[in-house]
C-alpha cells in the first residue's frame, strides 16, 4: 500500500528496478510469437469486455482451419490462443485446433486457453481439472496463458465479470497445472474501478498460489481498455505514473516470480518502455495482430516486427 500511495516514483522505479536486475541482469525478453482468437462468440457476457459476442450478432466469426494455418508460419516460436466459451463447440473442437497448430508447426511453443476456459472445458466434459489438462498436453498444449484474473477479489469481480470463473477456482486450476508440470502466466486487469488495496490482495494470492505449487513464468499487468465495454462510464482516471506503480510493486512483492511483463499492446509502445525500468523483464512479443485489447479501443498497433522489438 505505501508503493501504491508514494508520491517518490523515481524510487520505486530504482527498487523495482534494483529487484529485477538482481534475478534478470540487464537483460529483457521477448518472442516472436502470433495471437489466434479461433472464435468470439461467448456463452457468457462480461462488462469489461468487448470481444465477447452472441452467435446473432453480425460481429460474430468462427475461424476454419485453413484460416488459422494461413496465419502461421515456421519463423513464430510461440502461438498464443485463446477465445470466447462457445456454446455449440465440444471439447474436441479446441483439441482440434490444438493438434491442428501443433502437426503443423511441432517446434512452436503453443500456449493456449486460460483457466476460465479450463473451467469451460470440465463442464463440458464432465471431467475433473487435472483430466482436462492432462488431455490438453497429450494433445499439444505446452503452457497456459494466464488470462482471465481480471481481479481476483470477489468485490470487484462481481462487478465487472460476474459470470465468469471465481478466483479461487481460478487460483485452483493454476495450482494444479503447476502440480502436474504445466506452467502457467497470471494477469490482472487494473485501471478501472479498483482500489490499490484490490491490487495488493491480488498479488498475495498469487504469490500465495506460486508458493504452493511453482509454476508461474510472468505476471502481466493489463490496463484495462475501456471503449465498446458496458463499463465505458465506470472508469475514473489514472495518471500515467499508476500504470508505472502497478508494475513496480508487482517485481516488488512477487519475490516468487521470474518476470514480471511489460505489455505494449495496453500500455502503449513508449510507455511500455518507460516500464522495462519499473521491474519489467519480459517485453512479449511481436504478437502479429491482437484482436481481444484492440476490440476495446487499444491504440497501440496490432503487432510488429522483430527488428522492432529489437
Amino acid at each position: 500500500m505505501t508503493v501504491m500511495g508514494t508520491e517518490d516514483l523515481n524510487t520505486v522505479g530504482m527498487l523495482a528496478d534494483y529487484v529485477k536486475r538482481q534475478r534478470a541482469g540487464d537483460k529483457v525478453y521477448f518472442v516472436v510469437n502470433r495471437h489466434v482468437n479461433p472464435s468470439n462468440i461467448c456463452a457468457i457476457s462480461c462488462r469489461f469486455c468487448a470481444f465477447g459476442v452472441t452467435k446473432k450478432s453480425a460481429n460474430a466469426y468462427e475461424l476454419s482451419h485453413e484460416q488459422i494455418l494461413s496465419m502461421l508460419n515456421d519463423d513464430i516460436r510461440e502461438v498464443h490462443i485463446v477465445g470466447g466459451l462457445h456454446p455449440d463447440w465440444g471439447f474436441q473442437e479446441y483439441l482440434d485446433i490444438i493438434k491442428l497448430v501443433k502437426d503443423n508447426f511441432p517446434q512452436t511453443h503453443v500456449k493456449a486457453f486460460t483457466a476460465v476456459e479450463i473451467d469451460w472445458f470440465t463442464e463440458l466434459t464432465g471431467k475433473d481439472i487435472t483430466w482436462v489438462l492432462e488431455t490438453l498436453r497429450e494433445n499439444g498444449v505446452d503452457a497456459l496463458t494466464g488470462g482471465g484474473a481480471e481481479i481476483l477479489h470477489p468485490d470487484v469481480r462481481r462487478k465487472i465479470c460476474a459470470p465468469k470463473t471465481v478466483a479461487t477456482r481460478w487460483e485452483e486450476i493454476h495450482r494444479i497445472a503447476h502440480s502436474i508440470g504445466i506452467p502457467t502466466n497470471a494477469t490482472i486487469l487494473y485501471g478501472h474501478i479498483e482500489e490499490p488495496f484490490h491490487v495488493v490482495d491480488h498479488l498475495d494470492r498469487l504469490r500465495n498460489v506460486e508458493d504452493a505449487s511453482p509454476g508461474f513464468f510472468a505476471f502481466i499487468p493489463v490496463l484495462f481498455q475501456p471503449e465498446n465495454t458496458g463499463m465505458k462510464k465506470d472508469v475514473k482516471f489514472f495518471a500515467g505514473s499508476y500504470d508505472l506503480k502497478v508494475h513496480a510493486l508487482a517485481r516488488l512483492y512477487l519475490d516468487n516470480f521470474p518476470h514480471i511483463k511489460s505489455y505494449w499492446i495496453t500500455l502503449g509502445e513508449k510507455m511500455a518502455q518507460v516500464a522495462l525500468h519499473y521491474g519489467c523483464s519480459d517485453a512479449d512479443g511481436t504478437i502479429m495482430r491482437e484482436k481481444i485489447i484492440h476490440d476495446a479501443g487499444a491504440p497501440s498497433e496490432l503487432g510488429h516486427t522483430r527488428d522492432f522489438m529489437v
